[in-house]
């Protein structure tokens, strides 16, 4: 008995393959591009898929947005982080601004939290100590002030909420 092989199979269309992305999870409209940029679709081809896509409301990059910063507050990450990660996907920095506006969520309790999930309840035994939870906290995309005040440590203003 003969098997199939993937070859056997012909290629999607570009808009098929990018619905089929989206089905397993919203996307950005860069990241699809890119990605089937490498599936070797040709980039008018994929653009015209994406602008059916979007015409559809299967793709909208606000909504992947708003989907993305619900999901990484969620996860504990802070504000710095995800306007890093959202840039990366192409979202304008009014939307940014606006999204991590609506957001409704006290990142002071975030980074307080994380703090307690990482280290326990005890306090920092010393500087150091007090300047790795810092660093942690840093890490997790929240701005220094927030750094400050959930640590006491002094840390660089690099960008505030």
């Amino acid at each position: 008995m003969k098997r199939r092989n993937d070859n056997d199979r012909p290629k999607p269309s570009a808009y098929d393959k990018a619905l089929g992305l989206l089905a397993r999870r919203e996307q950005s409209r860069r990241e699809l591009k890119r990605k089937l940029g490498q599936g070797g679709y040709e980039p008018d081809e994929a653009t015209a898929a994406l602008d059916r896509l979007g015409e559809q409301r299967y793709q909208d990059d606000e909504r992947f947005a708003g989907m993305l910063v619900r999901n990484r507050a969620g996860q504990g990450y802070g504000p710095v982080r995800i306007r890093m990660e959202l840039k990366t996907h192409g979202v304008d920095d009014a939307t940014i601004r606006e999204l991590l506006e609506d957001a409704d969520t006290d990142w002071l309790a975030s980074a307080a939290g994380q703090l307690r999930k990482r280290y326990g309840g005890k306090p920092a035994a010393d500087h150091a100590e007090r300047a790795k939870r810092a660093q942690f906290l840093l890490r997790r995309g929240f701005s220094a002030a927030t750094v400050r005040n959930v640590t006491h440590a002094e840390v660089d203003d690099a960008d505030d909420d």
